[in-house]
């Protein structure tokens, strides 16, 4: 009767601790005593990239085998699976399991890839020599920028032409004073555009202009629910420590006109629980993967926040998310158009960029580019026995409304 054995799982082991499988590519190698193997691991641990990169070499008296775990000839079984290998013991009759990982081992025969160096080219330029080392040595993303911009690359010459053959066109069919309006209304968007919610211009209704699907899915929506519920719970006191504590001040405002009952006080605490996601986020600097976790935010809305509204950083080793001023001003966008459809196509200006910690000009340019229109109740109108409104109030107006572009002229000094 064969004896026994019982398995043994080790404790976690780090990459270098990691058994090693080898496959040759040309075959099975018959005495795979006399080979002697060399495992050489990157010196820089410090990038996350390049810390878990091997080479493993195996020679022989007449062969040399090189396999890697990184570029075109590694395996990408690795990244999708675990292996594991068993030793056993046979005095103890125990079978020790260790985390392994697979080498492909390539043959290496001397002068046969090897080409002759060729003389360095003076005659290249600073850019050339620069794509060289990207092509060498950059990282997977530098690589494909510098395959997309070969790609996309044209001689001069024949982009010239096509460039004074298309602009013939363009003036001669709509006219130079046509293309300067265009020009100037495009100026005025400025780099604002970039970070604007997309917005369906030629709608026929309010609420299509900047559509609530491309804020917040309806799978978002649904996720929300439970938060939501919560932020419909609030009692009159945490409401004021939140008007107290400042930052949600709109959120404050809509949690008191929620309607009591029904579909619209669900629907209306979901979006004040979101819309305060998005002030928190905007007056963060550097965000933790961890944001929204007290507040009981799912994790698909925590996913879409740091996708959308944060850019990431690489510092000391580790990948950051920051909110960059740019981001900021895709936050507020974003939340003005949010503010639209909580409170029927008019937000208050005034409340909001309090609550993202931008100044109100900044929040005017904002509605400005989302094409607004601005109002504000003049002093004296409303009834002096009630209290008067001053914030500023920004709506949806169709058409919507085109501003002529800002220019700020510097005062000159008086020479005496």
């Amino acid at each position: 009767m064969a004896a026994s054995c019982s398995l043994v799982c080790c404790e976690e082991e780090s990459d270098s601790d990691k058994a090693v499988i080898v496959r040759f590519s040309n075959g099975n190698v018959k005495n795979a005593d006399k080979l002697d193997f060399t495992m050489y691991k990157n010196t820089d641990d410090s990038n996350p990239r390049k810390k878990t990169r091997r080479i493993m070499a195996a020679e022989s008296g007449r062969m040399s085998y090189v396999g890697n775990n990184f570029g075109s000839g590694s395996l990408k079984c690795n990244n999708l699976c675990r292996y594991y290998v068993g030793v056993l013991n046979r005095e103890t009759m125990q079978m020790e399991v260790h985390a392994a990982q697979l080498f492909n081992m390539q043959p290496v025969i001397p002068g046969e890839a090897t080409e002759e160096p060729k003389a360095q080219d003076t005659t290249q330029t600073y850019k050339d020599k620069v794509d060289s080392l990207i092509e060498a040595f950059g990282t997977n993303k530098q690589k494909r920028a510098l395959s997309s911009r070969r790609l996309n690359r044209v001689g001069s010459d024949t982009l010239h032409q096509a460039v004074a053959k298309a602009a013939n066109t363009v003036i001669n069919q709509k006219g130079l004073e046509a293309l300067q309006q265009e020009v100037a209304e495009t100026e005025a968007q400025g780099d604002l555009s970039l970070y604007l919610p997309p917005c369906n211009a030629t709608a026929d209704r309010p609420e299509n202009v900047y559509l609530f699907d491309d804020l917040l899915s309806p799978v978002e929506l649904g996720a929300l629910e439970q938060a939501g519920s919560k932020m419909a719970a609030l009692t009159s006191e945490e409401m004021q420590k939140m008007r107290a504590d400042g930052g949600s001040l709109c959120v404050a405002k809509h949690l008191e006109n929620l309607p009591t009952v029904g579909e619209a006080r669900d629907r209306g605490s979901r979006l004040a629980f979101y819309l305060s996601m998005l002030l928190k986020l905007a007056r963060q600097k550097k965000v933790h993967y961890k944001f929204g976790q007290e507040e009981g935010c799912p994790r698909i809305v925590q996913t879409k926040l740091l996708k959308t509204f944060t850019v990431e950083t690489f510092n000391n080793g580790r990948v950051q998310n920051i909110v960059s001023s740019s981001m900021r001003a895709k936050l507020a966008a974003y939340s003005l158009a949010l503010l639209l459809h909580m409170t029927h196509m008019t937000g208050d200006l005034t409340l909001l960029h309090r609550d993202l910690g931008i100044t109100e000009a900044r929040m005017i340019e904002v509605a400005k580019s989302m094409g607004l229109t601005l109002s504000k109740l003049p002093r004296g109108k409303a009834d002096k026995a009630e209290p008067q409104d001053t914030n500023r109030h920004a709506s949806v107006v169709l058409p919507l409304v085109k501003y002529d572009p800002f220019t700020e002229r510097r005062k000159r000094k008086k020479m005496h």
